[in-house]
This record gives structure tokens, sequence and C-alpha cells, in this order.
């Protein structure tokens, strides 16, 4: 009886599912002008999968300890990602694979890629096909020891039962704003979670900062993630300590979507403190990563990672950052891509702020709120509301009668002319002014002379600096 294929991926390829031959030989020639390889070529259709490459092995399933609850698909969840696949069978085992041979970001592995395709550049890997220009035989050598253990179906089928997908350029859930990165373009991401990842990322933005912030930081990048939930952006980040933990705990408090970029696989949560937080994501949003299931981070991950992250999403915001933070990486990403970039300031004498000022004096924005996040980055109408400071009541006169007020000695009283000189206008206009001043409960008039109404004293409640509360100025003001 046939195997069913893992992870919805048909029927193998000739090139993985050789069950007398090892992976470092190969039958037949490959020649990079042709579409398919040489010799044995692709099963039909109708061919089942041969019993090796059926259901994974023990060496394919985490640890209890490292991984998640098992999930397996329902029909209908299965239809769904069905549908959203574009790319041949083929080349998806082949992408699945590569994620396990080379690291994220290798530009020169984007060149061959890009030129040869990744079945071919599969074979030529791991010595079934012609080398890749350039590759070096120490290098080749790398790849055949990683090669010996890849087994892409697995893979497929492990992801598939944590309720999540392998997606490849060309699938209609790619976010073609990846594509940007041009040869440093992820092979492919292995994603958790429900939501199509490019409607998501058409209205995503990143906060960023630092992992050992402060109360000021975490305050901050939890009322960021609510503000842009509650407008409806997508918070994206990397669900480290800090900034980022705070950010996604801000979007999914207001119900918000939020996506977690991991420098790890998506069934290795990491930080380890955070795997209930990972766990709520993928339930609410998405995890998704570069490297295959079971994979570890290293720092030289969580430095690629932040590429991802700043192509994904309109904009960055940073937060917290000290000069040498991660988070300044994302932050210059994005502005080499032509993303947004912006900063929320804090205390000159605060190291941790010390690399977004940097940042500040440069080409990033200064954002103190959601609101201003929304109005970088968003489409017209998505205006910031106007800053301003307290209104005063003298700001609302007319500025003839704000010159008339301002005329006024507050020693003493002043008579009509000697106000008419120190404020430039006839005996008449300043007459009228001052009696508009008056009704206002602005001055008090003694026999022939005008005095300014005294200020309240401060054992009131008014504080120093405060205008005089007599009458209702401001409402007959508006009038």
């Amino acid at each position: 009886m046939p195997t069913p294929s893992a992870g919805g991926c048909g029927a193998v390829p000739a090139l993985f599912s050789e069950p007398g031959q090892g992976r470092g030989q190969g039958q037949g020639g490959w020649d990079e002008g042709q579409e398919r390889p040489q010799g044995r070529g692709v099963p039909d259709a109708g061919q089942g999968l041969p019993e090796r490459w059926g259901v994974p092995d023990e060496r394919g399933t985490p640890d209890e300890g490292r991984g998640l609850p098992e999930r397996r698909a329902t029909p209908d969840e299965g239809q769904e990602l069905a549908e959203r696949r574009a790319t041949p069978d083929e080349e998806r085992l082949a992408r699945a694979a590569l994620t396990r041979l080379v690291e994220p970001g290798d530009e020169t592995v984007g060149r061959w890629l890009r030129h040869m395709g990744p079945v071919a550049l599969w074979r030529a890997l791991t010595g079934k096909g012609k080398p890749p220009p350039g590759a070096t035989g120490e290098r080749l050598a790398g790849c055949a020891l990683r090669a010996a253990g890849v087994d892409p179906v697995a893979d497929l089928a492990l992801i598939a039962r944590r309720g999540g997908r392998f997606i490849c350029p060309g699938d209609l859930d790619w976010p073609g704003q990846l594509d940007d990165l041009g040869d440093a373009r992820p092979v492919g991401l292995w994603v958790r979670g429900r939501a199509d990842l490019r409607m998501w990322a058409l209205r995503s933005v990143a906060v960023v900062g630092a992992r050992a912030c402060s109360d000021y930081g975490a305050h901050v990048a939890a009322s960021f993630g609510t503000g842009l939930a509650e407008r409806g952006w997508v918070v994206v980040s990397g669900a480290a300590h800090g900034v980022d933990g705070a950010a996604h705990r801000g979007s999914l408090a207001a119900g918000g979507a939020t996506i977690a970029v991991l420098a790890s696989g998506v069934d290795v949560p990491y930080p380890r403190a955070h795997s209930e937080l990972i766990e709520r994501i993928a339930e609410q949003g998405l995890v998704l990563a570069e490297l295959p299931p079971g994979a570890h981070p290293t720092r030289h991950r969580f430095v690629l990672r932040n590429r991802v992250i700043a192509a994904l999403t309109r904009g960055t915001v940073v937060v917290e950052a000290q000069y040498r933070s991660g988070s300044l990486v994302t932050a210059r990403r994005a502005q080499q891509l032509g993303r947004s970039t912006m900063g929320v300031p804090g205390p000159v004498t605060s190291g941790l702020s010390a690399g977004v000022h940097e940042l500040l004096r440069g080409e990033a924005v200064l954002v103190t709120d959601a609101a201003e996040v929304a109005e970088l980055i968003g489409g017209i109408g998505d205006l910031a509301p106007e800053r301003r400071g307290p209104l005063v009541e003298r700001d609302l006169l007319h500025p003839v009668t704000a010159r008339v007020l301002e005329a006024l000695s507050a020693r003493g009283g002043n008579h009509l002319r000697d106000v008419a000189r120190e404020s430039g206008t006839g005996c008449d206009e300043a007459l009228g002014r001052l009696h508009e001043l008056l009704a206002l409960g602005f001055v008090e008039r003694h026999g022939d002379r005008w005095e300014l109404v005294p200020a309240p004293r401060r054992s009131d409640g008014a504080r120093r600096g405060d205008p005089p509360n007599r009458g209702n100025r401001v409402k007959g003001l508006r009038r």
C-alpha cells in the first residue's frame, strides 16, 4: 500500500528517493540547462513514497522537553494549505533540504540558487552533479557531511504535525517584500500558525530593542504593541527578552496580530523562558524561521534573523538600544531597504538609549507613540493628533485685545490714556477692548482707573502660573 506524502509533497523526486544509493553519489549527470535531472527522473504522481521516506523515525522527532505538543491538521486546514502552494513538490523538497545544508543569508548560495534552481543546487552541493561555480573542495566536503543527515520529507511531516507548513518563493502566501533582500533572500520559511503571512506582512511594523531593557523601555514597547494592534497593525519582533517580549505581549493583550521571527527552528522556543509566549503567538499569530525544525540558535544566526524582520515589515521602531545592539542592525538594514526607521528617545544619561539617539541624529525619525508610527508608515488619513501645550485663556483673545491686556500694569491702576499709548491704539478702541476684558473677568474698573484682577491665592488649590479663575472666560471667548 503506498505511503501518503508528508506535508502535502506528493511524489518524492528521484534525487531524494533512491533507497540503495548514498546521498554523496548519484546515477546520471545533471545538465544545468535542463529543467530535470537526467537518468531516473521523477516518479509518476501516482507512485507512492518508498518506505524509507515514509514516516519519520525517532531521529526526526525532537525531545519531549524541547518540542511542542503535536497537532495534526484537520482536513479543512490541509485543503487550505494545499491551495496556498504554487511551488512544485520537487522544488519544495529541495528547498527544505537546503535549509539544513546551508546557513541563512549566504549570498553566494543565493546566487547559485538564482542561476541553477534549488534541485540542481542540491545535487551540485551533494556531489550528484557538477559543482557550483567557485565552490571550493572544503565547502563541498562540509556540505557532504551535513547532507548525510538531511531528510526533507521527515521535516515536512514534522512541521505538518505541529500545525505548520514550509513556504517557498512562488507560493501564494510568500511575502514579496522579502525579495528585496536579493541573493540574501531566505531559501524558504518554516511557519507555524494559520494566518496568511503575505497578507499580514502588508501591514506590519517591527518593534525591537534591548534585551536587558529598563522599566521605561518595557512600558514603552508594550504601549506601542497595544496601540499598533488597536490600529490594525501587525507587530513583528524576535520574541527575545526585554523589548521584543513586551511588544508581543502588548499586541496579544489588545487581541491584535503579532509575528515572532526566531533564530532557531519553530519547534525550538528560544529563549526557554518564553516558551509559553511563543506557543501563544503560534495560536493567535505566526511564528516563523529560516532554520528547519530542531535547529538551535547561534550568535551569528541572531544577526542574520534581523534582516528578515527588516525586510518583512514596512518600518522598524527601536525602543532602547546600546551602541552594539542587534536592534541597530535591524534598523540600519531597514534603512538600506528603503523602509521607515524610527526611534524612541530616552534619557541622555542612559546607555540603553545611546544607540537610539545615534540613529535619531541620522535618518531615523523620532516617534513617541503608536499614532505617530501609523502616521509615518500608514496611508492617507492615518494622522497623529496635533501636539500642543495646555490652552491658556488669553490665547483665545483677539490680538488687539491681548495687546491692551498686556499694556495694563500689575502695580496700581491704569488711566485709559496710558493704556491706549502703551498698546498703540486709540482711546476709543482701547476703551472698547477694556470693557471686553471686563466682561471676561480679566480686569476691574475703579472710577477712571483700570486694574488687573489679582491672581488667586495658592491656598485655593491653584498652582503658580495659572490664570485667574473668575467667570466662564473660555466659554465666553468661544461664543
